[in-house]
């Protein structure tokens, strides 16, 4: 799949506490590791605001450190009408959260709008909501981030 060039990257979830701000996170370093983080803006929102103002999920924030990447900084928020225009790109971890974001779209939104793993990787597999799982399921959202990550640093 070819996308146009872009510089900026907002990933979306359902709270922003689990995969997006893993995403966010995750993406960044890729970029730093291929030399192309200079002048790049990378943020994470959640469809909802339930935890805005909130760290991410502590199992998020465990999986990265085990990775040498630190997200504990990051605070949740959520997608606002000004996202559509500030980012290139917002991916959604999920067809619902595509959704979502395609639901709230404003008449001057000039954002690409997709499902992580498929812009990144061209594969239709949506990246699952690990909130009510185990250690575990935290740690495949993790590689699945990491590989969608990967792609996607390959297309900026």
């Amino acid at each position: 799949m070819e996308i146009p060039p872009f510089r900026s990257v907002l990933f979306v979830c359902l709270g922003n506490i689990c995969r997006s701000p893993l995403a966010e996170g995750v993406f960044r370093t890729a970029l730093v590791a291929s030399g192309k983080a200079e002048g790049a803006t990378i943020d994470s929102a959640g469809t909802n605001g339930y935890h805005t103002g909130e760290t991410p999920d502590q199992r998020s924030i465990a999986v990265a450190s085990r990775y040498g990447i630190d997200i504990s900084h990051q605070r949740c928020r959520q997608l606002t009408v000004e996202d559509y225009v500030r980012f290139d790109l917002i991916v959604g971890m999920d067809h619902a959260n595509v959704a979502a974001i395609e639901a709230r779209r404003p008449v001057n939104a000039r954002s690409r709008i997709g499902l992580f793993y498929e812009i990144a990787l061209g594969e239709s597999r949506q990246i699952p909501d690990p909130y009510y799982g185990t250690n575990a399921d935290f740690e495949r959202v993790y590689r699945m981030i990491r590989a969608a990550s990967d792609g996607l640093s390959k297309l900026f």
